[in-house]
C-alpha cells in the first residue's frame, strides 16, 4: 500500500463534499425551477378558467338586461288609444297619457290581462257599452295589455303571449285593435290551464274583420317579437309607472280609471254600475255619455238620461 500525506487525503474528501455539495445545490435549483413553473402552469391555467367563466357571466347579464327595443308603434306609453269610429289614434297624433284627452269626451284608461278572469267579467259586462261610447266620440279608450299572470298557465306564459299578439296588432294593424282585444276576451282559456297555444292565438287574432298585414302578424305572434317589450312594460306598471293615472302603487288587472279616478269593482260586475260611475267622473249627475242616433242612422256623441 502506498502512504499517502494526510493532507493530501483531507484535500480529497473535502473536494468529494464539496463535489457533492453542489451536486445537491443544483438539485435543488432545478427542483424548485420545477416547483415555480408548476405553480406559475397552475395560476395561468386558473387565471384562464376564471377569465372564461366571468366573460360567460358577464354575457350572461349584458343579455339579461339587454333593452327590449323599440315597442310597437302607437303603443309609446304602453297602450294604444282607440277613438271615434273604433279607429286608432295613431303614433303621430297620439296624446299624452293624462286622464282626459282635452276634447271633452270621457277618457276612459284600462289595464289588462287577456289571462284575468275578472278582466274577462268585465269586458263581458261592459266591452258592448264602452264600444258604444268611443265608437260615437263620447269617450276615448286607451287599453294596456299586460302580463301580470305569465306565471299561472303551467309554465308556457299565456299572459305575456296574447299580449305579445295584442302589441303585433297594434303595430300592424292598429285600427282592428279595439275588434283583436274583445276577441282575444272571447276566447280566453281558464286561468291555470295552459292557455292557448301560438297557433290558436293567431287564429283569434286573424280571425277578426277587416286585419291588415295578417302575414306580418303572423310572424310578429311566432317570433315574439314585442315580449321582451310587455316584460318590460309589466314590470314598469307593476313598479308605479302607471301612464294616464295618479296612482303610485299599481292595484292589479284589471285597473279601468275614467277620467283619472279609479273605477271599483264590484260583485258581480254591472254595466249598470260602470254606466253610473261614467257619470259621476264625468262631472254629470243625472246623465251618460252614450250613443244617439242621428236622422241619418248614424251615431252621434251625446248625453242622454241613463237607464
Amino acid at each position: 500500500m502506498t502512504n499517502r500525506p494526510e493532507g493530501d487525503s483531507r484535500a480529497a474528501r473535502n473536494e468529494r463534499r464539496e463535489a457533492a455539495r453542489q451536486r445537491a445545490q443544483r438539485a435543488r435549483t432545478q427542483q424548485k425551477r420545477r416547483q415555480r413553473g408548476l405553480r406559475l402552469g397552475l395560476q395561468i391555467g386558473l387565471g384562464v378558467v376564471l377569465l372564461a367563466a366571468a366573460t360567460i357571466v358577464t354575457l350572461v347579464l349584458v343579455d339579461s338586461v339587454k333593452p327590449a327595443g323599440p315597442g310597437p308603434s302607437n303603443m309609446a306609453q304602453g297602450g294604444i288609444t282607440i277613438g271615434q269610429d273604433l279607429k286608432a289614434v295613431t303614433a303621430s297624433g297620439s296624446p299624452a297619457p293624462t286622464a282626459t284627452d282635452g276634447s271633452g269626451a270621457v277618457r276612459i284608461t284600462m289595464y289588462v290581462d287577456y289571462f284575468c278572469p275578472t278582466c274577462g267579467e268585465f269586458e263581458q259586462a261592459n266591452g258592448d257599452y264602452i264600444e258604444s261610447l268611443v265608437d260615437s266620440g263620447a269617450a276615448t279608450v286607451d287599453i294596456h295589455p299586460v302580463a301580470t299572470l305569465s306565471n299561472r298557465s303551467q309554465g308556457t306564459k299565456y299572459s305575456l303571449r296574447a299580449a305579445n299578439a295584442a302589441a303585433c296588432v297594434a303595430d300592424h294593424s292598429p285600427n282592428q285593435f279595439f275588434a283583436v282585444n274583445a276577441a282575444l276576451f272571447a276566447k280566453q282559456p281558464e286561468q291555470g290551464t295552459a292557455g292557448l297555444t301560438d297557433a290558436q292565438i293567431t287564429r283569434a287574432v286573424t280571425g277578426v274583420s277587416g286585419l291588415e298585414q295578417r302575414s306580418a302578424i303572423t310572424k310578429c305572434i311566432q317570433e315574439q317579437t314585442y315580449s321582451k317589450w310587455v316584460d318590460e312594460r309589466t314590470t314598469a306598471v307593476t313598479d308605479g309607472d302607471i301612464p294616464g293615472s295618479s296612482l303610485r302603487e299599481f292595484p292589479g288587472v284589471p285597473l279601468v280609471l275614467v277620467n283619472g279616478q279609479r273605477y271599483e269593482l264590484t260583485s258581480p260586475i254591472t254595466n249598470d254600475d260602470f254606466r253610473t260611475f261614467v257619470v259621476t267622473a264625468a262631472g254629470a249627475t243625472e246623465a251618460t255619455p252614450t250613443p244617439t242616433p242621428s236622422s241619418t242612422g248614424s251615431t252621434t256623441p251625446s248625453a242622454t238620461p241613463s237607464e
